[in-house]
């Protein structure tokens, strides 16, 4: 065997920017030189973070807390026939140990989709690691040893792990009865829900079809894999109500949830947030934080729970999917057919897992102009950790059969990626689904293709051991939304915005610092962001979907704008100066001797009284009943990715020498960000890609559980050289024609690593992860 070459350090990541227009300083348009919209401002609370001075929930102080830990069982499912708490009550410093019987009968259950999930397990366990009993007690250490103690009497049941023995006709049903719909394919199947998408005549398409490709493919389940695992305290309040702190996405939705499950009024349940270290979906939605409440109320204590790396993994995770598409094409390799089915494996309970099934596979012929169209998916249960939403929602997964059979195909027609690519992705205005509700393009997506190309040098010649792949996707937008925020411009020319945006990363704070130093004209240093906070802060549906810039942004925006307004009509009152000779801009007063800033404007039309300017801000979208997605996408996340590969033939290695991300942005407002967001993505897109893969054994138990046997891309696996671009076309609904960025850069590496490994190595592979050994195997398979 030969010896594989010393792996090339790292370069430093490279950014190719879009072009922004100039603007006048008054206008609507994008910020021009000098302002805080368009510069690379650095993220808001960023030192605390780089500090380590940033309290997250487990480092909130709650000296009289009592400590909590689960009891669960060693196998995936399970009948429950007793428990016995009596040896764990017995112990030094338990204050209570809390089972199903201990709650209100019948036992209350939540979910998003579906009311599917119990507040604790009822009766039966139906994945590894939910909870049986909870224990409280005094230290972290006396809950633990009292979980050990308590004794839960079981009966093994058969489970089902895998999308083959969830979908077999003889297959144990993991919803319970009591939630099984009376109709439908949930009634007697494990099939939660289903979606279907058709446009075309397929017959006649097909005949006209010269080659046809037929594949199936898998992606794997992968988990969040969260720095901060996360954790929930919850205070028993004076008036029987509660406070929650958790660091989840969408403070306003764990509100509501509480309050239907507790049966209290909203003002009895106060929900604060502090900033998740990191959440990429999976601390959307509720999952222990009812059964803390009803600890809380039950002993009067405030009850404390941390969770470790590995409850994590069996909390959320992506669900995983099996894919089976069949494409006809012309001679000129234009598409002409497209047929996907798609099964995600969900796990144990809905969450909101059938969304991620519906809008995923919304887009599963891609951005492309096909005439005939026919898409099949179904959201399958299993006795597995619940999948939840997570970066992409759905969208990789389909992402990769359709941009490998683009592959396939360039192949079989002696075209290539790039090539095939080009004659079939559509143009601005054009619609990639059609029917009653068609979807059209938002976006010049030619260009970040061509873009993308340009950077890798895609037409280069390589030596032998070495490929190209490029590969696009995209991922709808929010399809409803309503965000609401507060701003204030104070007498001394400081500024507070209050918005329910959770910043989990994404940098939402700054984007509200940059708008209001501009809106305003106050400095970036003079802005404080107050967020979550249910009983501080305006509603706001939730942080998902890419979707702040977009909806919270223009609710900052407008607040903004409405403190201008205010001013120029007190200022005209305070000086008698007629308004119509007055006008308004971004941080001035437009006034006949000339521009006054706007917060000296403020001062002057506040007066000896002082006092301060208070704006409101809406952003609203209401979604469709008629449309298969309740509404149209605010906008799409369009991405291309290209990627250069060495491949190590003896032992199956793969060498990213150049990963190249391009996005269609529609306005950086802040390019650092951007660059954050796409290099993140990028990196987690190579995780499912190359290595990342959840490992469940025959009885359902999760064998890779923790940092030590699950991967993750380290500075070991990134590529040599790392190149994100943007196209910014000013073109966005949100503030200054911005777009949502945060997820496209994952969306189709798989695709473009894919095709990489099979023009450097001649193998094909449709199983993710691409891992050393199963291109070795191929190379092997292929040799034999």
């Amino acid at each position: 065997m030969t010896e594989a070459p010393p792996r090339p350090a790292p370069a430093a990541p490279v950014r190719d920017h879009g072009a922004h227009r100039e603007a006048d300083p008054h206008d609507d348009g994008v910020a021009g030189t000098g302002r805080a919209v368009g510069s690379g401002v650095l993220r808001y609370g960023g030192a605390e973070r780089a500090t380590g001075a940033q309290q997250y929930v487990a480092d909130l102080p709650f000296p009289d807390a009592a400590q909590v830990a689960f009891v669960t069982l060693p196998v995936a499912r399970a009948r429950i026939t007793a428990i016995d708490t009596s040896a764990a009550l017995a112990l030094p410093g338990v204050v209570a140990v809390l089972t199903a019987d201990d709650l209100p009968q019948p036992v209350p259950r939540f979910g998003i989709s579906h009311q599917d999930r119990p507040v604790i397990a009822d009766g039966e366990v139906v994945f590894h690691g939910e909870p049986a009993a909870v224990v409280l007690a005094e230290t972290v250490d006396q809950a633990r040893a009292a979980s050990r103690a308590v004794v839960v009497h079981h009966e093994p049941l058969p489970g089902v792990y895998t999308l083959e023995a969830a979908l077999a006709p003889d297959a144990p049903l993991v919803h319970h009865p009591s939630v099984r719909p009376a109709s439908g394919p949930a009634a007697d199947s494990n099939v939660l829900d289903d979606a279907h998408y058709a446009w075309g005549d397929l017959e006649a398409e097909s005949a006209r079809a010269d080659v046809v490709v037929e594949n199936t493919y898998s992606f794997p389940m992968v988990t969040h894999f969260p720095i901060e695992p996360g954790g929930t305290v919850v205070v028993p309040t004076a008036d029987g109500g509660v406070e929650v702190y958790s660091p989840v996405q969408h403070p306003y939705l764990l509100q509501r949830v509480l309050a239907k499950v507790l049966d209290l009024p909203l003002t009895k349940v106060r929900v604060l947030a502090p900033d998740p270290g990191g959440g990429f979906g999976g601390k959307q939605n509720p999952r222990y934080e009812p059964l803390m409440a009803f600890l809380a109320l039950r002993t009067g204590r405030t009850c404390r729970l941390v969770h470790s790396l590995e409850d994590t993994f069996a909390m959320m995770r992506r669900a995983a999917c099996r894919i089976h598409a069949r494409t006809g094409f012309a001679s000129d390799g234009t598409v002409l057919t497209h047929e996907l089915r798609a099964d995600y494996l969900i796990g144990a309970y809905a969450d909101v897992a059938p969304r991620v099934m519906s809008k995923g596979s919304y887009v599963g012929a891609g951005p492309y102009r096909i005439p005939a169209v026919r898409i099949d998916a179904r959201a399958v249960l299993s006795n597995t950790t619940p999948s939840t939403a997570f970066r992409g929602f759905g969208c990789p997964q389909v992402a990769w059969a359709t941009e490998s059979q683009m592959d396939a195909a360039a192949r079989a027609l002696g075209l290539s990626g790039l090539e095939i690519r080009r004659r079939n992705l559509i143009g601005r205005g054009e619609a990639f689904v059609r029917g009653e509700c068609p979807a059209p393009s938002d976006g010049d997506w030619l260009e970040s293709l061509e873009k993308a190309a340009a950077l890798i040098d895609h037409d280069a010649p390589r030596p032998p051991g070495r490929g190209v792949g490029i590969a696009v996707a995209i991922k709808p937008g929010a399809t409803s939304g309503l965000s609401q925020s507060l701003v204030r411009l104070l007498y001394d020319g400081s500024a507070l915005a209050y918005a329910g945006t959770s910043d989990m990363g994404q940098g939402a704070r700054t984007l509200w610092q940059q708008i209001l130093a501009d809106e305003l004209g106050v400095g970036l240093d003079a802005v404080s962001v107050v967020s979550g906070d249910t009983d501080r802060v305006p509603f706001d549906l939730q942080t998902s979907a890419s979707r702040s810039t977009v909806f919270m942004g223009n609710a900052v925006l407008a607040a903004c704008r409405d403190i201008r307004a205010q001013v120029l009509e007190l200022f005209a009152e305070a000086t008698e100066t007629p308004v119509e000779l007055l006008g308004e801009g971004p941080g001035v007063l437009l006034t006949p001797e000339g521009e006054l800033p706007l917060p000296e404007a403020a001062r002057i039309a506040l007066g000896s009284l002082r006092g301060e300017f208070v704006g409101r801000g809406t952003s609203r979208m209401r979604g469709r009943s008629a449309h298969p997605l309740g509404g149209d996408a605010a906008f799409y996340e369009f991405n291309c990715t290209a990627i250069e590969v060495e491949v190590d033939t003896d032992t199956g290695e793969l060498l990213l020498l150049k990963h190249v991300s391009v996005s269609d942005v529609g306005t950086e407002l802040n390019p650092l960000q951007v660059v954050s967001q796409d290099e993140g993505a990028s990196i987690m897109g190579l995780g499912h890609s190359q290595m990342e893969q959840l490992l469940v054994g025959e009885d359902g138990v999760i064998r890779n559980l923790g940092a030590l046997d699950y991967r993750i891309p380290t500075f070991k696996d990134v590529p040599v050289e790392l190149v994100t671009a943007a196209v910014a076309n000013a073109d966005g609904p949100g503030p200054y024609g911005s777009k949502g960025i945060s997820e496209g850069a994952l969306l189709c590496t798989a695709g473009a690593l894919g095709a990489a490994v099979t023009d450097a190595a001649g193998v094909v592979l449709r199983d993710l992860p691409i891992t050393p050994e199963r291109v070795w195997r191929a190379l092997h398979d292929q040799t034999d």
